[in-house]
């Protein structure tokens, strides 16, 4: 058992995507959220919990099979801040960290979670890491159990930054995948991310 949990967030409604449930939509002909799981499954991150929420039941189906941990976020429509919630809640006692993907980001490889866990580990285990690519900051986050009270105290549609916010402690790691910027938002996004290789 690994001391960083992978942490999906597959709560929300998906509101700009225009047809259907956006992290069902088929994408090489799984879908969406399956990507992001199966990434974090063939990683060193352990356990795999995904947060669900609206049309639960379905995202879960889509998973069967899948060696994860489904847990249900029965206030999910108060924001993103909710669902980062209920995983820290679930973490194992073990975990030091949750690597936090997003379910609507298909691109991201095995291989960059292994990355970002590593690096964690390597810079000395520090409150959070954040991959950037050409300056710009994106997804996964590795975020430290010491959060977990901060966590707490979000709230609203917002994730892990307010926390992160002018803290020294918060380190960045250099990576060369642009797909930390790169999530499905809308359908040309999912357009434009459906030319693009997948694992």
């Amino acid at each position: 058992m690994s001391d960083v949990a992978a942490l999906i967030l597959a709560a929300g409604r998906g509101t700009r995507f225009r047809s259907g449930l956006k992290l069902l939509t088929p994408l090489n002909g799984r879908p969406l959220v399956r990507h992001v799981v199966e990434a974090a499954i063939t990683s060193s991150a352990e356990p795999v919990i995904v947060v669900t929420g609206h049309r639960a039941g379905e995202i879960e189906a889509s998973l069967k099979g899948l060696p994860i941990r489904s847990v249900r976020n029965a206030t999910f429509t108060e924001g993103l801040s909710t669902s980062l919630k209920a995983g820290f809640a679930a973490l194992p006692p073990q975990a030091k960290a949750a690597i936090v993907l997003l379910g609507d980001m298909p691109l991201i490889k095995a291989s960059l979670i292994d990355t970002l866990v590593h690096s964690w580990r390597a810079m000395g285990e520090p409150a959070a890491l954040v991959p950037t690519v050409n300056g710009r900051r994106g997804n996964p986050v590795v975020l430290s159990r010491h959060l977990e009270s901060l966590v707490e105290g979000l709230s609203g549609d917002t994730g892990a930054g307010p926390v992160l916010r002018g803290r020294p402690d918060v380190m960045e790691c250099q990576v060369d995948d642009p797909a930390i910027l790169q999530d499905v938002d809308t359908n040309d996004d999912l357009g434009r991310i459906s030319r693009k290789p997948l694992t």
